[in-house]
C-alpha cells in the first residue's frame, strides 16, 4: 500500500474534522464529564467510552462512565485502574457534572432509567454516534456519521484530529470497538478504512491474538448449554428466508450465565443458507421481550425494527416489545413474513 493511499484511509473527512473541532470547543480542562452509552453496552459502546475517557484525560478533563446497565464482564479488561465506572450509583452519578457525552446512540430512550434524568440536565449534552438519529435525539452537538463502521472509528478520528496520543490502552479500546461492531471484520460495514485504522491500532500496541482470546475465546460451559437449548427452538422458513430462535426468561439463572453471554446467538439462525432475516427472541421475565434482528443481502432490519420503536443498523437492529414471549413472537414473525414478501408498509 502506498503512503498516499494509507494517508487517505487514515485521514478524517473535512466534515468530520469540522464537527470534531466544534464539539471539542465546548470542553475545557478541569471539567468533570460523564460518558454514557446504551442499555446492555456492547464492544463498541464500551470501547468508545474507555478510549474517549483516556483521550480527554490527556487534556485535563475528568471523566466518569455512567451507563444505564452494569458494565459487561467480558469488557472489564478495558477499564483498567484509571477510569471511574460509576454506573452502580445510578442517576446520582450524573449530579455535579459539567457536560454529558453520549456514545453509540442518538435516542434518549435507549438510556433506560437514565433517560428522565438526562432530559432534565441543564449542562451541555453531545453525541458521538454512527447510527441514524432516533425519534428523540439526545443532544445538540454531535460528531455523527452513519458511514463510520463503528463509533470507535469516530473516536479514533477525534484522537488524530486533536493530536492526542494513541496509547496502547486507547488503541486496545478502539480495536475492541471496531472488531466487535464489524463482526470481526465480516459484516458489510467493514470498509477499507476500518482495516486501515485496525492496522494503525496494531502498530500502537494492540495484540490481536490477545484481543481474540479476551472477547471470543472465554466461553463458559453454561453459555454452550444455553445455546443448545436455544437452537432446539430453531424455526426456518426457506421459502421466504426467515429463521428465528428464542429463549425463556430463566435461562440466565438456570445456566448461570451473564446477560452479555446471549450476545451473538442471533448469528446462528442468520448463518443458515438462504436466510435473509434472522430473529432472536429473549423473554426478559417482566412482560418484556427483547428482539434482536439480523439480515443478509438487501433486507433492511432497521426499517423493520422501527415498527416497534427499535432501531440500529440496516443489517443489525433490535427492539423491545411488551407482552408474553409467545404473543410477541407470533406478532413479529407474522409481520416479518409480510415484510420479506414486500407486503408490509414502511413506517
Amino acid at each position: 500500500m502506498s503512503s498516499a493511499v494509507a494517508d487517505g484511509l487514515l485521514s478524517a473527512s473535512e466534515a468530520r474534522q469540522v464537527a470534531i473541532h466544534t464539539w471539542f470547543a465546548a470542553l475545557r480542562p478541569g471539567m468533570t464529564v460523564a460518558l454514557s452509552t446504551h442499555i446492555n453496552a456492547d464492544g463498541d459502546g464500551c470501547g468508545s467510552e474507555t478510549a474517549l475517557a483516556r483521550l480527554l484525560a490527556q487534556r485535563g478533563i475528568r471523566c466518569r462512565i455512567v451507563n444505564p446497565t452494569p458494565w459487561p464482564t467480558m469488557f472489564e479488561f478495558l477499564l483498567g485502574d484509571d477510569i471511574e465506572e460509576a454506573s452502580a450509583k445510578g442517576t446520582a452519578a450524573l449530579d455535579g457534572i459539567d457536560a454529558l457525552i453520549v456514545l453509540d446512540i442518538n435516542d434518549v430512550r435507549r438510556l433506560g432509567h437514565l433517560a428522565d434524568k438526562v432530559r432534565s440536565l441543564s449542562v451541555p449534552i453531545s453525541v458521538i454516534d454512527h447510527h441514524v438519529a432516533g425519534d428523540e435525539p439526545v443532544g445538540t452537538l454531535a460528531v455523527a456519521d452513519t458511514a463510520a463502521c463503528a463509533t470507535g472509528e469516530l473516536v479514533y478520528d477525534i484522537a488524530v484530529t486533536l493530536g492526542l496520543e494513541l496509547t496502547p490502552a486507547v488503541a486496545q479500546s478502539l480495536y475492541a470497538a471496531i472488531l466487535t461492531d464489524t463482526g470481526s471484520f465480516r459484516f458489510s460495514n467493514t470498509s477499507p478504512r476500518a482495516h486501515g485504522i485496525a492496522a494503525a491500532l496494531l502498530a500502537a500496541g494492540v495484540n490481536p491474538e490477545e484481543m481474540y482470546r479476551r472477547i471470543y475465546a472465554q466461553v463458559s460451559l453454561g453459555r454452550l448449554q444455553l445455546l443448545r437449548e436455544a437452537l432446539a427452538t430453531l424455526h426456518s422458513e426457506p421459502d421466504i428466508g426467515l429463521s428465528y430462535i428464542s429463549v425463556n426468561a430463566d435461562v440466565v439463572s438456570r445456566f448461570d450465565v451473564t446477560s452479555e453471554e446471549l450476545d451473538g446467538i442471533v448469528e446462528h439462525p442468520r448463518s443458515i443458507a438462504g436466510t435473509r432475516m434472522a430473529l432472536f427472541f429473549r423473554d426478559l421475565g417482566y412482560g418484556k421481550v427483547k428482539v434482536s434482528l439480523r439480515s443478509t443481502g438487501d433486507v433492511d432490519v432497521q426499517q423493520f425494527a422501527r415498527r416497534y420503536g427499535g432501531g440500529g443498523h440496516r443489517k443489525a437492529s433490535g427492539a423491545m416489545l411488551t407482552g408474553a414471549l409467545e404473543e410477541v413472537q407470533a406478532q413479529v414473525v407474522t409481520d416479518a413474513r409480510l415484510y420479506l414478501r414486500g407486503e408490509l408498509e414502511s413506517v
